[in-house]
């Protein structure tokens, strides 16, 4: 008759003497600010603009939010144009978390997490391209674009050996350089090439896989605290529906969550 009472006892003990979220480790200025690249075509990485509000919408700014009430903090989103440039001001205190796709690169200024989707990047082409397949884009006379500073332009600029590289600093100008019939061939993301292909007639997403990632959680280097949080986050936002709703509210309702980390 006394194990309930001496085991109700054991778990108060436990809460009493769990140690407390350091909130002011994780969010040093009071807020979270999650840094999220914005682009023209949506997919569970890229963000983009409301039109009505001029706000970031996405994937990644509902994953922010969520991560900020569950930390009890205001939210705050920080906009780049391309995952390179979050990178490249994760040592300047500008955020504090954020969403990209994974880059041994990129572990140099930023720790990972664990992976909330996969991300599968492939080639859209241009109107009236000949380009049926990824091995077609590597011809002399080709001329092939990424968006500069990311893991798809690093993995093309390895295996590309004829066809010209060229890149651009965001999004929307690589993507209405294609469109111009400027370049023959963008590699992206495929759910944002798929957005991009029905409001560009005539362009054609490519069947053949690029480059195939998972899409991480990270914080900058140097903030253990914040990354640890950060994993604990992912983990538990997969396991209780936050990242399904997320991708569902974005309209990726066939993207699948990512399994959960091995532990």
């Amino acid at each position: 008759m006394r194990a309930a009472p001496l085991a109700f006892v054991a778990l108060l003990a436990g809460c009493a003497t769990a140690p407390p979220v350091p909130v002011a480790e994780i969010a040093p200025k009071g807020e979270l600010r999650v840094a999220v690249a914005v682009g023209p075509a949506p997919s569970a990485f890229w963000a983009t603009r409301d039109p009505a509000s001029g706000r970031a919408r996405g994937v990644t700014v509902e994953l922010g939010k969520a991560a900020a009430a569950r930390l009890g903090v205001p939210v705050r989103i920080v906009e780049y144009p391309n995952s390179g440039e979050i990178t490249n001001a994760a040592a300047s205190d500008a955020w504090d978390i954020s969403f990209m796709p994974q880059d041994p690169a990129r572990e140099k200024f930023i720790d990972p997490g664990p992976a909330y989707v996969l991300y599968e990047t492939t080639y859209i082409v241009r109107p009236g391209s000949d380009i049926r397949r990824a091995a077609d884009v590597d011809r002399p006379g080709i001329r092939a674009a990424a968006i500069e500073g990311t893991a798809t332009s690093r993995t093309l600029a390895r295996t590309l050996k004829q066809a010209k590289l060229v890149l651009y600093p965001t999004a929307d100008e690589a993507q209405s350089q294609l469109a111009a019939g400027r370049v023959d061939a963008l590699a992206q993301g495929r759910d944002a090439l798929t957005d991009l292909a029905k409001r560009a007639p005539g362009t054609r997403v490519l069947d053949d896989v690029v480059q195939s990632t998972s899409v991480i959680v990270v914080a900058p280097k140097s903030r253990p605290a914040t990354h640890a949080w950060a994993i604990r986050f992912v983990e538990e936002a997969k396991a209780d529906g936050t990242v399904r709703r997320a991708l569902d509210s974005a309209g990726f309702s066939d993207t699948p969550v990512a399994p959960p980390a091995a532990r």
